[in-house]
């Protein structure tokens, strides 16, 4: 299965948006008085989340969780996302704004891992190695090295706030 990255927008109307490592938006879904199995269900059947980005810098008790049922790093910003931001991010005209809102998170977690990850592509072209699943023990901190070699394999997972 993929892995994936996806920003969450929970309420009342919810929204998720989940991105392959490469930055591309595979999936958008949006839903009324969804809750944790919604996400989960919808989450599970476009990949394997590494991340799970909010787009507050309080992550809620849903973001919180979704990252605990995957084992996924919860990335959160170090502000909040402003709605220019949000709108730069999805390059403006989005007519549902939690989906916007969902993927503004999405990308933004995908910049703050973009350098690693294309260094992480480089380096497995070169050895001929499987980028999407070096690129996921990346962003759950091992080195580049680590991951190309699986030479930390058995350690720990240290998840990045």
């Amino acid at each position: 299965m993929k892995h994936i990255i996806a920003g969450i927008d929970p309420g009342k109307t919810a929204a998720i948006a989940c991105l392959d490592l490469d930055g591309n938006v595979v999936r958008l879904a949006t839903g009324r008085f969804a809750g944790l199995q919604w996400f989960v269900d919808t989450i599970a059947q476009t990949g394997s989340p590494v991340v799970i980005a909010g787009d507050k810098k309080r992550p809620d008790y849903l973001t919180e969780k979704l990252a605990s049922i995957f084992d996924a790093v919860l990335f959160v910003p170090e502000t909040d996302i402003s709605v220019l931001k949000k709108k730069d991010l999805t390059h403006h005209g989005f007519a549902n704004p939690h989906e916007r809102d969902a993927l503004a998170a999405a990308r933004t977690a995908y910049r703050a891992y973009a350098g690693k990850l294309r260094q992480a592509e480089r380096l497995a072209s070169s050895k001929s190695a499987e980028a999407d699943s070096i690129k996921a023990m990346v962003i759950k901190k091992y080195s580049v090295h680590e991951a190309v070699t699986g030479s930390g394999a058995g350690r720990r997972l240290v998840r990045r706030t």
